[in-house]
């Protein structure tokens, strides 16, 4: 479950006003371009009114200078409110990790060091109650680890030596047995060190997107400054003069503030939300490619199917007892602790008077791999083999033309169009039959993936079945495609091949045999219970290890995405409202037909000019709730979705400024500000 903070209460609000005022330091506020011109701006007009060389009277110069320095600050208070949701999780995890201390296992003697000087390779010793001192991977037992300092959930993890759950992370707690570790990275390389530093925003780097938009906005500013440097002569030559702090308004409502001082908070607040939803993203860019994604490749156990299958059926071939298949199955299935293999030897004692059955001293345990996609066991100069129907006929030359090998192929394409997955069984080069596994798809993902078709999104099932049992799960669930007997070296290929096309793909995965797609894939999501080479290899970690968010990381990218377009089109359509207060007011005067675009029936040329820099202050505080909690996104095409966009934001923008500016120009003209 995602962490959630309220905007605006003391703890945040108190922080952030320090640090916007920090901020205004010239040295960091020359990072935003259109910010920096505005206090340039407010600066200039300070001075201008502590000497007192223009003919505009005190009053209202001094309110000019107050709402635009005002508007600087909101600019500012905006990213240091953004940045300050990531602090309070950043100090709780810095204390975190003051705290580590390790027993470290030297020469075959222990010692108790500061985790500070534990370097990659060392060994350390953890016992129950104690803290994991730094980042590694559990060499020897097994042990209960609470993540709860990291995840931000209770429920304690396995983690033991070897597979795919060997990876610790320094500041959890063992809470049961004993483990021993080898460190994997140097002080302050770690996965504490790199979580503090991007929650607190020290590491977030600017996006290509956000680049663009920042060029783009300079580019606006300065075409304004050259226009805005033009008038006097204009101005001059119809026999006039406009007051340098009318010029100075007229320049700060034409450039973009409004999106100029939201743009870093969207950014920041968009990988917060990731970190509150318990994923840490390594940049900025791989949030934004979230939002972009063409391609979703989805494993198929775990994140689509619920993951544990169950032996349902022995089906043997013709000439072999079915005891005789179980009991089979059951012997190479002893050393296999997947469900999997554990549903095979509960259904075999439980059907069969097997219980009896042993694995003798010395038996010869053969692992499954990704590659031979086969386990068994070799015990009293016999031979089991149990795995994929095409594995295990490829392991055995001699069999693939035979009657009881076509009769498999038959058996298991029956099993396999049930939905089920069968795994062949042979013993000393014999084919005894196979079992029958039964796969059940989790509820609503085929209404999950309905939505990710509308976001123009085809998500591809990744699974090591066969064809027709991926074929007969991937038409169940509801997926665009699906990846059968897929090898690591397949879900590289595939990844590249459409990438090449222009698309981006996005998966997810946990084993150090994931770990080339995930560093080939445009998004990346690691489980934090995988191996270190996985969680090295994405460019995002999920805290929780759970494949199916990668559907929410797609949509918080589109909804970073959309945010930072939807107030990109308020702010310019805003500004449009703006002109039709501000410019009428500078040049009746000199030509007096132009009151008729007084469309808004403003008090006088001081109040409009007025109101329309009070607006444009305000209009930044009054988004950052939106900037910073994000836009509400809707699976849709990108056709309905910028017609809807341009609908609430781009008529917004146009529409609020005019009755803003309409109802400040009252307060202004009742008060006799102007």
């Amino acid at each position: 479950m995602a962490r959630t903070q309220t905007l605006f209460t003391a703890e945040l609000i108190g922080p952030a006003l320090g640090d916007a005022l920090r901020k205004l330091d010239p040295r960091q506020l020359v990072r935003n371009p259109v910010m920096f011109v505005t206090a340039a701006v407010a600066l200039l007009l300070t001075v201008l009114l502590a000497i007192g060389q223009d003919p505009l009277a005190t009053g209202f110069k001094l309110q000019l200078v107050i709402w635009l320095w005002l508007t600087v600050l909101f600019g500012t208070f905006a990213e240091a409110l953004a940045e300050g949701r990531g602090k309070a999780q950043a100090a709780s995890l810095r204390a975190t990790k003051a705290e580590l201390t390790a027993m470290r296992v030297k020469n075959g003697r222990t010692e108790q060091v500061p985790a500070s000087q534990l370097r990659a390779g060392d060994l350390v010793q953890v016992r129950t109650g104690e803290l994991i001192p730094a980042d590694g991977e559990v060499v020897e037992g097994v042990a209960s680890v609470n993540e709860a300092a990291i995840t931000g959930e209770s429920a304690p993890v396995i983690r033991e030596a070897g597979g795919d759950r060997s990876a610790v992370t320094a500041g959890t707690r063992v809470i049961s047995d004993e483990i021993m570790v080898r460190v994997t990275v140097d002080p302050g390389q770690g996965f504490l060190d790199r979580m503090i530093a991007l929650v607190e925003g020290a590491e977030r780097q600017k996006t290509p997107n956000e680049i663009a938009l920042t060029i783009l906005l300079v580019g606006l500013t300065i075409i304004f400054l050259i226009a805005v440097a033009t008038i006097p002569s204009f101005a001059h030559y119809a026999g006039g003069a406009i007051p340098v702090a009318i010029l100075a308004a007229l320049l700060v409502t034409l450039i973009p503030t409004t999106i100029a001082a939201l743009l870093s908070a969207i950014g920041i607040a968009g990988m917060d939300r990731l970190v509150r939803f318990n994923v840490l993203a390594k940049s900025g860019r791989a949030v934004e490619a979230a939002g972009d994604v063409d391609v979703l490749l989805l494993d198929k156990t775990g994140t689509i199917t619920i993951g544990d299958r169950q032996a349902s059926a022995f089906r043997p071939v013709t000439g072999i007892a079915v005891s005789e298949l179980a009991e089979a199955a059951l012997l190479a299935s002893l050393a296999d602790d997947t469900p999997e293999g554990r549903s095979i030897v509960t259904l075999a004692r439980e059907r069969f008077d097997i219980g009896h059955a042993r694995l003798p001293d010395g038996a010869e345990v053969i692992a499954f791999t990704a590659q031979t996609r086969i386990s068994g066991v070799r015990a009293d100069g016999s031979l089991i083999q149990k795995g994929a129907v095409d594995s295990v006929l490829r392991a055995n030359p001699g069999l693939a033309e035979t009657a009881a090998a076509t009769e498999l192929r038959r058996m298991t394409d029956e099993i396999a169009r049930a939905g089920m997955t069968p795994l062949a069984v042979a013993r000393d080069g014999r084919l005894l039959g196979a079992v029958a596994l039964k796969d059940v798809v989790k509820a609503g993902v085929r209404e999950r993936f309905a939505e990710l078709r509308r976001m123009g999104i085809r998500t591809v099932m990744i699974t090591g079945d066969n064809p027709l049992t991926a074929a007969s799960i991937a038409a169940e669930a509801g997926v665009d495609d699906f990846l059968a007997e897929a090898t690591p070296e397949d879900k590289l290929a595939y990844i590249r091949r459409e990438q090449q096309q222009g698309r981006l793909v996005a998966m997810c995965g946990d084993g150090t045999n994931d770990a080339p797609a995930l560093a080939q894939a445009d998004v990346g999501v690691a489980m934090n219970t995988g191996t270190q080479a996985a969680r090295e290899a994405g460019n995002m970690v999920d805290l929780d290890s759970d494949p199916t968010k990668l559907i929410e990381i797609v949509g918080l990218g589109k909804q970073l995405l959309m945010t930072r377009g939807a107030l990109t089109t308020f702010s310019v359509a805003n500004d449009v409202a703006k002109y039709f207060a501000i410019i009428p007011a500078m040049f009746v005067a000199l030509y007096p037909a132009l009151g008729l675009l007084n469309v808004m029936g403003l008090a006088s040329p001081e109040s409009a000019i007025l109101s329309a820099i009070i607006f444009n202050a305000l209009i930044i505080p009054l988004l950052v709730p939106l900037a910073l909690n994000g836009v509400a996104y809707r699976p849709m095409g990108a056709g309905p979705l910028l017609a809807r966009n341009l609908a609430i934001y781009g008529l917004g923008g146009l529409v609020a400024p005019f009755i803003g500016i309409k109802l400040i120009d009252l307060a202004v003209s009742g008060l006799g500000l102007a």
